[in-house]
């Protein structure tokens, strides 16, 4: 593990392009500083449990068995890059988005990285759909459960149904915005799980195992799971394993944010893992809440953008947004406590300190 304040991140990580927590591993992105649809590779948020491996591509394998295929199989990088390719432009954000305000609401800091609204990111990722690896080992008619195992310290790695890895868009990546993926984001090959909590999109996958039974692991049971008071557990898990992230709204601005009066133009995304973003509304003050305007692209599994026009006037504001996807969810006003503090998605009021 990282030593306290140690960096154990490869890429750069400027000031003004990544918010520090301090632990060397978690870096944010700071979203008042993001042009485009997509996030710029050296503005992508970085979450790790443990330093980035350097892995090299050479000796490294990608071994595909378990009790729920016919015959293990294993992968060179060189022979995942000669498989059929394709490209989904999906979003990843960690479960613990949003964190930070837990303590804000409740008055005591939930455990984690205390993420505001940086741990969400979106990129074009380029790899090889999950499900060409596991025909080409035979899945059984009793397979169930797939888990990616990364080459992390921690060997990370997170179960999922048969059929969300046999997914269109669930993929292992091996480039990123047109690049070779960096170390950062999972060199050689990650997961990428539309849709799904950050933490389904395993990082170094080395391994991948498919079973006949249903499988588990700390990630699923002890931590990325909804737990405490109104939380039941389910099977050995503490509590509601996470899986789909509900929709989540943030604002292109600073924390708190200082601008000059008069027309502005206030621009932000929204995300919902569950189906594209439909509606953003967005609430100034005590003011009637008004539809902003949504920017193409609008891709299912990743972030749309939003545009609003308002007359800031001098003094302390605070916006709030609210985004609904198509299938009717909706940011709630609250959000119950839970002891891992994950997937804080109410709408909160974004300070602005307009001169």
């Amino acid at each position: 593990m990282s030593r306290a304040g140690a960096r154990a991140v490869v890429k750069p990580t400027p000031p003004e392009l990544m918010e520090d927590f301090g632990d060397g591993l978690n870096y944010g992105t700071r979203l008042s500083n993001h042009p485009g649809y997509l996030t710029p590779i050296d503005r992508f948020f970085v979450r790790n449990h443990g330093a980035t491996p350097v892995i090299d591509a050479r000796t490294w394998q990608l071994r595909v068995d378990g009790s729920g295929v016919r015959r293990p199989v294993v992968f060179s990088y060189e022979q995942l890059w000669e498989m059929p390719l394709t490209s989904v432009v999906r979003a990843i954000q960690c479960a613990g988005n949003g964190r930070v305000f837990f303590a804000e609401r409740f008055g005591r800091e939930a455990e984690g990285t205390q993420w505001r609204t940086g741990a969400l990111s979106t990129a074009e990722w380029t790899g090889v759909r999950l499900r060409e690896l596991l025909e080409r080992a035979g899945p059984t008619v009793y397979a169930r459960d797939v888990m990616p195992e990364g080459l992390d310290e921690l060997r990370f790695d997170r179960p999922m149904p048969l059929a969300k890895a046999m997914a269109d868009d669930t993929i292992v990546a091996l480039a990123m915005n047109g690049e070779v993926l960096p170390c950062d984001h999972g060199f050689p090959a990650r997961v990428v799980v539309s849709g799904w909590v950050g933490t389904a999109s395993v990082k170094w996958v080395g391994r991948i195992q498919v079973a006949a039974e249903e499988l588990h692991s700390y990630w699923n049971t002890r931590d990325y799971v909804l737990a405490g008071p109104g939380y039941p557990r389910v099977g050995p898990a503490e509590g509601v394993p996470i899986t789909v992230v509900p929709p989540m709204s943030v604002i292109e601005l600073d924390w708190p944010a200082v601008i000059p009066s008069g027309a502005r133009t206030i621009r932000g995304r929204a995300f919902s893992g569950a189906d594209r973003v439909v509606r953003v509304a967005v609430q100034a003050d005590d003011a009637a809440w008004r539809q902003a305007r949504l920017l193409e692209p609008n891709i299912a599994g990743a972030w749309v953008r939003w545009e609003i026009d308002w007359l800031a006037t001098p003094g302390e504001h605070g916006l709030r947004v609210r985004a609904t996807d198509a299938q009717g969810n909706v940011q709630p006003d609250t959000v119950p406590w839970n002891d891992h503090g994950c997937l804080y998605n109410a709408v909160v009021a974004h300070p602005v300190r307009v001169w």
